[in-house]
């Protein structure tokens, strides 16, 4: 079997290749893509050759961990079946060509163990659920009562934590471009905001700068959460930290058990995904659509259209 995938042959190099996939083995399924997101994290760093070492990073790569597929043929033992909907969060299928996370591409070849089946009625809304899964990681611990950034991270912390019966969150964005969109919870320029007494704070925004001001706004014994993906190093005054008594957490990336309350969460009409997915582009025009991705900020997530594409 072959497919078209997108490949990163070298930092700001893309291009939709056709390759050869991996026979299925016992326990695989085989998927047709349909739609796959964009991140604007970890993928941008990868496009632009600023990812820190990271565990099978090299180039040529497929990147892409937010899929959603229809499957077209299962093994046996599968608890799945043709014609099933999937969440995909990405393949290693693609031979020498290394698949970091191998999401975007119009087929792939994936144990079954790691999809799981979905509403068709998501539509391409679907490729958010890696990032509520990893949002739900980082607040399970601690539903946070100040949130920084408004991109789609942002946005789905927030909204679940007030699914999650958590006192709505204050939301921290510079741009006011994004402080619309807003669900049950308030958004502010952070310069408008007297607060020091927060118990957790949640970054969504990535930036590595900003423990000392975050610092400056705990109350004594409060949690910075770290839940974005960060490329320069992380530094901070210590007297400040240490008069708080702060405490520093990292949420890495999200578990099963994480998507399966997510989507309970969905399923229960207490979590939307509505209006999250703002731009939409077939694969064919991958290049563009990964710029897009990155350089215009009134995009909040990027969907690649893989529908025709074989």
């Amino acid at each position: 079997m072959h497919t078209l995938a997108v490949v990163l042959h070298a930092p700001e190099r893309l291009a939709l290749d056709r390759l050869q996939l991996d026979e299925p083995r016992e326990g695989d399924v085989v998927v047709d893509i349909a739609y796959s997101g964009i991140s604007t994290g970890t993928e941008r760093l990868l496009w632009s050759g600023r990812m820190p070492p990271f565990p099978g990073l090299g180039y040529p790569l497929v990147p892409g961990y937010e899929s959603v597929g229809r499957v077209v043929a299962a093994d046996a033992s599968s608890s799945l079946s043709e014609g099933d909907t999937v969440f995909v969060p990405g393949a290693r299928c693609f031979g020498d060509v290394r698949g970091l996370f191998g999401g975007a591409a119009a087929r792939v070849v994936v144990p079954a163990d790691r999809l799981t089946a979905i509403d068709a009625a998501l539509g391409d809304s679907g490729v958010l659920l890696a990032l509520a899964a990893t949002g739900h990681h980082a607040v399970a611990a601690a539903l946070p009562d100040l949130i920084v950034g408004h991109g789609v991270l942002g946005r789905l912390i927030a909204r679940l934590v007030v699914a999650m019966g958590g006192e709505p969150p204050t939301v921290w964005e510079k741009n006011p471009a994004r402080h619309g969109g807003a669900e049950g919870y308030t958004v502010i320029d952070p310069a408008t905001d007297p607060r020091r007494d927060y118990r957790t704070i949640l970054d969504a925004s990535g930036d590595a700068g900003l423990l000392d001001t975050l610092i400056a706004r705990l109350s004594r014994g409060g949690e910075i959460v770290l839940a974005g993906f960060y490329e320069a190093p992380l530094s901070f005054a210590f007297p400040p930290a240490f008069m708080r008594e702060a405490r520093l957490r990292i949420a890495a990336e999200w578990k099963p058990v994480d998507l399966a309350a997510v989507m309970a969460l969905i399923d229960t009409g207490r979590l939307s995904l509505d209006g999250l997915v703002t731009h939409r582009e077939s694969a064919t025009r991958c290049d563009d659509a990964y710029r897009t991705a990155f350089a215009d900020p009134g995009c909040l997530k990027m969907v690649l259209d893989w529908r025709g594409c074989s």
